[in-house]
């Protein structure tokens, strides 16, 4: 095996065979970790502005503290990390279809799965996560129709391309309504994107939720040596009405 690149796992999963690899880019001189579905690559080390965005962009909404978060979608744990670093988090639950991804953090074969699983503010949680936003019990197996402050997701490569047909309905109103049911008043939902905004997915979000945007993310690619775009969609619940006062 060379030293500029080793797979470091493969397995077969329900959607796909799915490799983790590793790779040296002599160009940058840095070591790269890929993860693969297929033939299709699903998230690199070397692009991660975007999911650590998601993270800052969805807590910047939120001003309380004491923030219970949920993350759809492991993958090297960048959004995951980006969330633990914020002061105002209690709790983080991450959640996960597959076991495989969660085995590369616990057993330490992702740079960032130490920071993730020894910190006690931290949890992984094996299911699928459009399951589990479509039901009622939602996403703590410990505490059912436990509401949340933000659920932030980097799971497909976009509304429209999707790793599973089966996702399709979540990205539609009613499914995201139920979504928004396991928010606080007040409370985020963010979702990432590899394209540019989407007018058309917005206006859907703002059809279930009181505040809906998209926030263009743009960064260098030192591959192509050009400038990036990809997205971050933001939306937020009503806010509870103060004590007294009408709705």
């Amino acid at each position: 095996m060379s030293f500029y690149f080793e797979e470091l796992d493969y397995c077969v999963t329900p959607i796909g065979a799915l490799s983790l690899r590793r790779r040296r880019e002599l160009s940058l001189g840095v070591d790269v970790f890929e993860i693969k579905l297929g033939e299709q690559y699903l998230m690199s080390s070397l692009f991660t502005t975007s999911e650590i965005e998601l993270a800052r962009l969805g807590l910047a909404e939120l001003s309380r503290t004491g923030l219970d978060v949920v993350v759809g979608g492991l993958g090297h744990g960048y959004t995951a990390h980006a969330v633990l670093e914020h002061e105002a988090v209690r709790s983080l639950i991450v959640v996960e279809a597959l076991d495989a991804v969660i085995d590369w953090h616990e057993t330490g074969l992702l740079p960032l799965g130490p920071a993730l699983t020894g910190d006690p503010c931290c949890r992984f949680v094996l299911g699928d996560f459009f399951a589990l936003a479509g039901s009622k019990d939602g996403f703590d197996p410990d505490k059912p129709a436990r509401q949340f402050d933000a659920i932030l997701v980097d799971i497909d490569h976009s509304p429209d391309f999707l790793l599973d047909p089966q996702n399709a309905v979540f990205y539609q109103p009613e499914r995201l309504r139920k979504l928004a049911a396991h928010l606080n008043p007040g409370g985020v939902f963010g979702l990432w994107s590899n394209e540019r905004p989407d007018e058309a997915f917005t206006a859907r979000l703002a059809e279930v939720f009181a505040e809906a945007r998209a926030e263009p993310v743009t960064f260098h690619n030192p591959l192509q040596n050009c400038e990036f775009t990809q997205t971050v969609y933001l939306a937020r619940t009503a806010v509870a009405p103060a004590p007294g006062k009408a709705e």
